[in-house]
């Protein structure tokens, strides 16, 4: 379980056991909560099939780990939403964009691959960006919900429901984000650091406003994580040579990145906190996956895994980068981007994108409120306090 101390940016973080410990004598006598469903908003983070369903499939080796074949999702296996329904002991989300033999009796995936939180106006074609953002995630919520309303009243039968969220159940559901990634991508990209600094409340209060209007429909409990330590993704690392001194951090991150990612968290924990006063109702619980992560990628080696800077899935030599499962050519002959042979020991999939064995290691992390605001852990994630 790593050393149970990390260290960041000056601060230092305990694992939130003494404090969880006193949180758990109040709690000791609630039962577990009794989700009956999970709705989740994101990006490719989270998307068990969306951006798969909507454009072209996600290919092998993706999925190939745990599913045996690809699955929608951005990795060899499983993802920290799949983590989180096995714990709640839900079933995996199926994407809302699937189109044929979906059931969402549990809940539906409105995440999709390379989705931001505010609109952007690329198309996915080129920069990966998706037109699936968060203002259109929550409309197809709003459909979605309306729609399996109206399909249940008419049902005639067991069987025709089956298949179909139970209407009053969507106020009993748990809500989870995990968006904001790309925007600071895009950010990086387009923008000066005084320039996305700025427009970091405007981010942040888009979020809140998509949390705001779920309320309004009847949600109650809602799991909000924030971004990861953007810097210490490889494909940040993949054609930068000759850095100047402190361009890297102690794990050789990319620091200014880093920097930018803890601001638009403590953003969004400053936002958290003012909408439990604006939302009476509500139990929104910040999840500081940030911590985990780089807590992972910092005590990598004590932890069983690889350098994690280093890719299972695809070729890459000196400035020559052939995408996981995609074919290039390299000196002159065609190469695959092929996996590794231990993906269990890598943190990054393929330089974007977590290993299943390393969404399981951050899951385990954070829900059992090791780094949640309050420190409860994901089963009792429907009380207020």
């Amino acid at each position: 379980m790593g050393t149970g101390k990390l260290v960041h940016s000056g601060l230092f973080l305990t694992t939130g056991l003494i404090v969880i410990s006193a949180m758990s004598v109040e709690l000791k006598d609630s039962p577990a909560c009794s989700f009956p469903a999970i709705y989740n908003f994101g990006d490719s983070n989270s998307d068990t099939g969306g951006i798969s369903a909507s454009f072209v499939p996600i290919s092998a080796p993706y999925g190939e780990g745990f599913f045996h074949k690809p699955a929608g999702r951005d990795s060899d296996g499983r993802l920290i939403i799949d983590f989180i329904a096995e714990r709640l002991n839900l079933p995996y989300l199926s994407a809302y964009l699937n189109s044929l033999g979906t059931n969402y009796r549990h809940g539906a995936n409105f995440a999709t691959g390379g989705s931001t939180i505010r609109r952007q106006n690329e198309t996915i074609f080129e920069y990966g960006i998706s037109p699936f953002s968060l203002d259109i995630q929550i409309v197809q919520f709003d459909q979605f919900k309306a729609r399996a309303t109206q399909l249940y009243q008419q049902a005639n039968t067991s069987m025709e429901r089956s298949k179909l969220p139970v209407p009053e159940e969507f106020s009993k559901a748990l809500y989870t984000f995990d968006i904001g990634q790309n925007d600071l991508s895009v950010g990086f990209r387009k923008l000066s650091a005084d320039q996305l600094h700025a427009a970091i409340p405007d981010i942040v209060n888009q979020l809140a406003s998509a949390v705001q209007n779920l309320y309004q429909q009847g949600g109650r409990a809602f799991w909000i994580h924030n971004t990861g330590p953007f810097g210490c993704l490889p494909v940040q690392l993949f054609y930068k040579h000759n850095l100047p001194p402190g361009y890297l951090d102690q794990y050789g991150c990319v620091k200014d990145q880093n920097d930018m990612a803890i601001e638009f968290n403590k953003q969004l924990k400053d936002r958290v906190i003012k909408l439990r006063t604006e939302l009476p109702e509500a139990a929104i619980t910040y999840v500081d996956t940030y911590a985990a992560k780089y807590g992972l990628i910092s005590s990598a080696k004590t932890e069983g895994f690889t350098d994690p800077l280093k890719i299972c899935c695809g070729y890459h030599v000196n400035d020559t980068h052939i995408w996981c499962g995609n074919k290039g050519s390299a000196n002159g002959k065609e190469v695959y981007g092929a996996s590794c042979e231990k993906p269990s020991v890598y943190v990054s999939w393929d330089g974007v994108h977590y290993a299943e064995a390393a969404n399981h290691w951050v899951a385990n992390h954070i829900l059992n409120g090791s780094f949640t605001d309050p420190p409860i852990p994901i089963t009792l994630a429907c009380y207020r306090h």
